[in-house]
């Protein structure tokens, strides 16, 4: 099928689109800059060259965002662009890409990708709204930013089941080969874990020496994690790869 990939140029469309191509399909990714093999420019902030990018699209994975800009006018109001600019005759599927706990967590962020939800159930259009964990690099990044020096500071009691992207990228690739669901669907990785888990592993494999505390935050954030509010269903579809393999590179 003739399928579109906005967001093409971030980490998860970078392995998204080669798994879409690999499955026989027409893949084009959409960007703002259109760079890339298949790149189209389409600018989801402001409606620019949208029209053009999505023609002829029978499937999109809807996987752009803007988490560190303005997700109210990306990843809302550019999907409600996106809604607008697609053809409908033609439209078979839309697969968003959304995080799980987006409807849990207080969080500017994960409320925004709420409400792009929210405008994809309204349009009427053939969706399926995907909600992955979080994945793999960003767990590291995170954790990262988080040392001290020899110390690590963790949030105590926080859980999450972190993913990799190559299979977050092989459900998606399913999911937007079949049936719209009009509902969600989720997808995690194999293991939910502490954030004191996660950070000891990542000092074990990555910074030797460095010492994890847990400590205790207060908040109707820091509740929603402690609660496992990004924490996949029993119904939510899983990965095999655990962070450790990451961390070991296998």
């Amino acid at each position: 099928m003739e399928v579109l990939v906005t967001g093409g140029s971030g980490q998860l469309g970078r392995t998204l689109v080669p798994a879409l191509q690999a499955a026989g399909h027409d893949v084009r990714q959409m960007s703002r800059r259109g760079a890339g093999p298949g790149g189209v420019r389409g600018d989801l902030a402001t409606g620019r060259d949208l029209a053009q990018a999505v023609r002829g699209a029978e499937v999109v994975v809807h996987a752009a965002s803007d988490p560190r800009g303005n997700p109210w006018e990306v990843d809302v109001a550019g999907t409600r662009r996106l809604v607008q600019a697609l053809d409908r005759g033609r439209l078979r599927h839309l697969v968003y890409v959304s995080i799980v706990g987006v409807d849990r967590v207080p969080f500017g962020y994960y409320r925004a990708k709420y409400a792009a939800e929210q405008v994809l159930l309204a349009s009427g259009l053939p969706v399926t709204l995907a909600r992955v964990t979080q994945f793999h690099p960003f767990v590291d990044e995170m954790l990262t930013t988080a040392r001290r020096g020899p110390v690590l500071i963790v949030p105590m009691g926080w859980t999450a089941a972190p993913v990799d992207v190559g299979e977050a990228a092989g459900f998606l690739t399913e999911l937007a080969g079949g049936q719209p669901t009009g509902d969600v669907v989720e997808f995690g990785g194999p293991e939910d874990l502490s954030a004191g888990d996660l950070a000891r592993a990542w000092a074990a494999a990555r910074e030797p020496g460095v010492r994890v505390v847990s400590t205790p935050l207060p908040g109707k954030l820091s509740a929603a994690f402690r609660e496992g509010g990004v924490l996949p269903g029993a119904r939510a579809a899983r990965g095999r790869r655990t962070y450790g393999e990451h961390l070991r590179g296998v």
